[in-house]
């Protein structure tokens, strides 16, 4: 992690810097006794920094009084990532000699309230991750038709129908980072353009041009006839969840999505923490520690990052493992850039959508087949 702060410093010639902070927990839901807070460069993608939490010390719950290295934390679950990040950021000059000055979080805990102060008032800015700021047009959407009676219902605010405004919301943002104005302009165009029935076309705010990724403005520029195929939103349902949705076209907002970063870095560093550890067994803190730092190895160098230690344990390294390891991190590497091409990433998009259209065609053919309590 010493290298990785160095790199950062090498590349931007300073030490202040962005990071994404995310927390996981060993336990599913929200009342773990282990848990871990990671730090990860923008810039670079790699982990700075690691705070390993755990509850649990089977010294103290044996009573055995004699010194022995105790749990360190205490209190909730749900407090973890705000002390844990704290931790980092207290330390960041002295072990790292960096400033992370800018905070990309998803907002899930008040861990950026603990350390906007940390180097001094309002030092850290926070910024928001794109992909739970798309998210929140889908929950704050199904939230209002919960509690709005005749908003849903077929022909109306369907779930179906919240799934495509919310990825029309999320590729406007992606597609013009950098600039607010087109921004805001994009996301408040999506509405209507989701919206838009053929006997009620509002594309007016839609970009022209043969280019254009909407439909109609292709079309018309082309000089052809459009059909409009969705069947969009009745004026009546379309006032009602207009205010909600504009509420996520706050300039405000928008600003700190500029970056267009996301946090799907830590996303993935928990996916390979919980692979070394899985979550359905737990494990003591020696353990829990072991297994985050070599997950730390992993997701920063590969694992050639293995060879350093077995050297410092005189473990002898042969030709055969050593061409293992190689042959892992350059399919580690392909992978992720085949899973980063525009083509791939449409196609699971696609699939994701029928397979969901497919749970819900089910769903509705069976009716109601189980539920908490209720037969």
């Amino acid at each position: 992690m010493k290298a990785a702060s160095k790199e950062v410093q090498n590349l931007k010639k300073t030490t202040t810097c962005g990071v994404s902070v995310d927390g996981t927990w060993q336990r599913r839901g929200h009342m773990s006794l282990n848990g871990c807070i990671s730090v990860i460069s923008i810039d670079t993608g790699k982990i700075l920094d690691l705070e390993v939490m755990t509850q649990y010390c089977k010294m103290c719950e044996m009573n055995i009084k004699c010194d022995h290295e105790c749990s360190n934390y205490k209190g909730s679950s749900g407090n973890m990532e705000s002390v844990g990040a704290f931790r980092i950021f207290e330390r960041s000059v002295m072990k790292r000699e960096l400033q992370y000055t800018e905070y990309y979080g998803d907002g899930d805990s008040k861990a950026f309230l603990k350390v906007k102060d940390i180097y001094g008032e309002d030092t850290v800015t926070k910024l928001e991750c794109i992909g739970h700021v798309q998210k929140r047009v889908g929950s704050r959407l199904r939230k209002l038709k919960k509690k709005t009676k005749g908003l849903g219902g077929k022909g109306k605010l369907t779930d179906k129908f919240i799934d495509k405004l919310q990825n029309y919301y999320g590729i406007a943002i992606r597609s013009n980072a950098g600039s607010i104005e087109k921004m805001q302009s994009a996301v408040i165009a999506a509405f209507f353009h989701c919206c838009s029935s053929n006997r009620n076309l509002m594309h007016g705010q839609c970009s022209d041009g043969k280019d254009s990724w909407c439909r109609y403005k292709r079309a018309l520029s082309d000089k052809r006839q459009y059909l409009e195929k969705s069947p969009g939103l009745p004026n009546s349902v379309m006032k009602v969840i207009k205010a909600t949705y504009l509420e996520l076209c706050d300039k405000n907002l928008l600003k700190k999505c500029l970056h267009g970063m996301t946090q799907n870095n830590n996303e993935s560093f928990n996916n390979v923490l919980w692979t070394i550890l899985p979550k359905e067994t737990f494990v003591q803190q020696k353990t829990l520690f072991l297994g985050s730092y070599i997950a730390v190895l992993l997701f920063n160098s590969g694992y050639l990052g293995l060879l350093p230690i077995f050297n410092y344990l005189k473990i002898p390294i042969v030709p055969l493992p050593l061409k293992k390891y190689m042959g892992i991190d350059k399919e580690r590497v392909m992978k992720s850039k085949r899973q980063s091409l525009p083509s791939t990433k449409l196609s699971r998009k696609k699939q994701k959508a029928k397979k969901k259209s497919k749970l819900v065609k089910n769903e509705v053919k069976e009716g109601l087949t189980y539920k908490y309590g209720e037969f």
